[in-house]
């Protein structure tokens, strides 16, 4: 059974205005929509009768009652979250909230879309890496710094590179068996490319959180898919980045685990060096 929301949100463009209508309506009130009825539907969204019929019959379904029943299907999973939508008139709270259920759906979508198998070589290529760099521009770039945070307490050899310059110069000293971690929203940025074409040349392995189907996951060694759907609206948040910021979590945690007891009596070592520069928590 196709996800219903879902294939709402890949083809909302090639409907009517009309029609988009109710489909952000559907997409920002799924639960309230299950129990309407055809007259209710309408009046939210601001349409008529007959458009919300053909809003259904564009989505596949054969009627209103057919629809409401593939949208049941679909929250009874309990995975399925609106992508945010913002109106002028909306309030803190009902914005807020559909902030929060965009960026749970996303993480949601990127969860079930990985590979296990995928995963498992990109812990055992980073575990093994004797210089782990992480490349992104952007929203990327700050994901980039974060995983650079998380692995030089690893006690590997890592660094971060945000400005093409930097990467490139990063990307001719690589050896073999050096790691690249490529990291792009769109999967498109034509610097990042550059570089990893250059790590590529030398013999490291690079691998990318990136879009399926886009140019840099044709080009990385390794791909771990991110498909995070967002748009160009100046209000959408970029869900994208947490996703990363998870997966990369991910590795980490999978590399630790990999490099056993002796990295967690290091780990401890490192949580008592930061003691002494925090104040001590209130007497109760």
């Amino acid at each position: 059974m196709i996800n219903i929301l879902e294939h709402l949100r890949n083809t909302m463009d090639t409907f009517r205005r009309s029609e988009q209508k109710v489909g952000n309506y559907v997409l920002k009130n799924p639960n309230e929509v299950i129990h309407m009825r055809i007259v209710d539907l309408a009046t939210e969204a601001h349409v008529s009768e007959p458009t919300v019929v053909r809003f259904c019959r564009a989505l596949g379904c054969d009627g209103f009652q057919d629809f409401k029943l593939r949208l049941a299907q679909v929250l009874a999973t309990d995975i399925s979250f609106a992508q945010f939508s913002m109106n002028d008139g909306d309030t803190v709270a009902e914005f807020s909230r559909s902030i929060f259920d965009s960026t749970i759906g996303g993480l949601l979508q990127v969860r079930d879309k990985l590979e296990t198998p995928k995963l498992q070589e990109a812990i055992h290529l980073l575990t093994n890496a004797n210089r782990v760099e992480f490349y992104g521009f952007g929203a990327s770039g700050a994901v980039a710094v974060d995983a650079q945070h998380k692995f030089f307490r690893l006690q590997m050899s890592t660094a971060a590179y945000s400005d093409p310059h930097m990467q490139n110069m990063s990307a001719v000293t690589l050896k073999p068996g050096d790691v690249v971690v490529a990291i792009s929203q769109t999967g498109r940025t034509k610097s990042l490319m550059q570089s990893v074409q250059l790590a590529k040349e030398v013999g490291a392995h690079v691998i990318g959180l990136c879009p399926s189907g886009s140019p840099l996951a044709d080009m990385v060694t390794l791909p771990l898919f991110m498909d995070v759907p967002e748009d160009t609206e100046i209000y959408t948040p970029m869900s994208s980045r947490i996703a990363h910021l998870v997966v990369i979590d991910v590795l980490a945690v999978g590399v630790a685990k990999m490099r056993g007891p002796k990295l967690i009596e290091h780990l401890q070592v490192v949580k008592r060096s930061l003691q002494g520069l925090r104040l001590p928590d209130r007497l109760r």
